[in-house]
């Protein structure tokens, strides 16, 4: 089980090992690290010192100002904006899809495109948004994606799109998404020194229908890694990008 990707296929491609299938649950595109502020498409285009600056506005939640300094930055770039983006997921998802183990399970990040998901998604690879499925003979659901946020990355639904997803999916053993449940230590980031933006939906639905686990990433350094609500574990699967570690569901 991993989550968080974000540019790690070297780790990837073992992740599988031993298991009878592997579970991704999103990002796997590589944007800006912020821990590493020369990693990713942001510094590849405008160089370590912006990544620096739009790090250091964005922690501070000075949002308006980053997305000013990413205006400047795009205005000064001859080609098409979403072109060049695209291209650069496009060289990421084709190295991370070939990492894939047969069997992967996986659903989307907030900073996927789905769109392309099903050039690169080989014949071993299931994607599941939404949806349900049976996995060593239990009931896994998978909704993807995050809710809206002023950080405006490119997979980012409302609230009530998120819910009928999470409402579709219905009562599963094991409820897999991207984000977290709507709960204050699951959704701190310590590191980023903010709250990210988890769904009353999913805390919701795990209340009242108690799968047996719930996992998810999307909060890279969160305050508590797992916790109980009623009968159900809740599990960060993350940050693989920087452990490089699956963690592993065993029954």
């Amino acid at each position: 089980m991993v989550s968080d990707v974000h540019g790690n296929a070297r780790d990837l491609a073992r992740a599988g090992d031993g298991a009878d299938a592997l579970v991704c649950l999103g990002d796997l595109v590589l944007f800006l690290d912020y821990a590493d502020h020369s990693r990713g498409i942001f510094p590849d285009l405008f160089g370590v010192e912006n990544a620096d600056r739009i790090v250091e506005l964005r922690t501070a939640r000075r949002f308006a100002e980053a997305r000013e300094l990413g205006a400047r930055l795009w205005a000064g770039v001859g080609e098409d904006r979403a072109a060049l983006i695209e291209r650069a997921v496009r060289g990421q998802y084709a190295e991370m899809f070939a990492a894939f183990p047969t069997p992967t399970y996986a659903t989307f990040g907030n900073v996927d495109m789905p769109d392309l998901w099903p050039e690169y998604a080989g014949p071993g690879t299931t994607v599941l948004d939404g949806e349900r499925v049976e996995i060593g003979g239990r009931v896994f659901g998978f909704v993807g994606g995050g809710l809206r946020t002023p950080m405006r990355t490119p997979y980012e639904i409302g609230d009530e799109e998120y819910a009928a997803k999470i409402e579709a999916v219905g009562e599963v053993d094991v409820l897999c998404t991207h984000i977290p449940p709507e709960v204050p230590e699951l959704v701190y980031d310590t590191v980023a020194r903010r709250f990210e933006r988890g769904s009353r939906a999913l805390l919701e639905a795990i209340r009242r229908t108690r799968p047996r686990y719930a996992l998810f990433g999307h909060v890279h350094q969160p305050l508590v890694r797992r916790m109980r609500i009623g009968g159900t574990e809740c599990v960060n699967v993350g940050h693989f990008a920087t452990t490089g570690k699956p963690w592993a569901l065993e029954w």
